[in-house]
């Protein structure tokens, strides 16, 4: 979605004409149990001008492509499924959480009032990170970016 009705909050380089009641009406339509089902909610910039004619260093689509179906078969190969139709018990067995990572997710639950639903899909979003970067466990940065991912804070 946008961020705000005209569509520039936060854009540098148009000015928003939207007030901050138009916009938190705006945001207000999503309910949060509708927000909870939302994965990943990130905020993307536009670019520069230029940027796209630029010949950058980017991986190419072939690379994320077989990183992608690496993380999918060994999402099969552990559980049977892919980290998105996890059962919460399959959570709790595939996407377990060292002591750090408890803690930090304590202080998220606390902080930002996450729902059971919310917590369950951090940690499925945190294994999926885990496993494009190939680690066998769940790390305390892999949860730290799931958590970025959500666009709560």
């Amino acid at each position: 979605m946008n961020p705000c009705p005209c569509g520039f909050d936060g854009d540098s380089s148009k000015d928003c004409r939207c007030t901050p009641d138009q916009i938190q009406r705006y945001r207000g339509k999503l309910s949060g149990p509708l927000l909870d089902r939302i994965d990943l909610r990130i905020t993307v910039p536009r670019l520069p001008p230029g940027v796209l004619q630029e010949d950058g260093l980017a991986e190419s689509s072939a690379a994320v492509r077989a990183r992608v179906c690496a993380a999918r078969e060994r999402q099969l190969q552990r559980s049977g499924t892919i980290n998105a139709q996890l059962s919460a018990a399959q959570v709790r067995e595939f996407c377990a959480l060292d002591t750090p990572s408890k803690q930090f997710m304590l202080k998220a639950e606390q902080k930002l009032g996450l729902s059971a639903r919310a917590h369950h899909r951090l940690q499925k979003i945190a294994r999926s990170i885990a496993d494009l970067e190939g680690e066998h466990t769940i790390t305390l940065s892999h949860l730290q970016e799931a958590l970025h991912y959500r666009g709560d804070f």
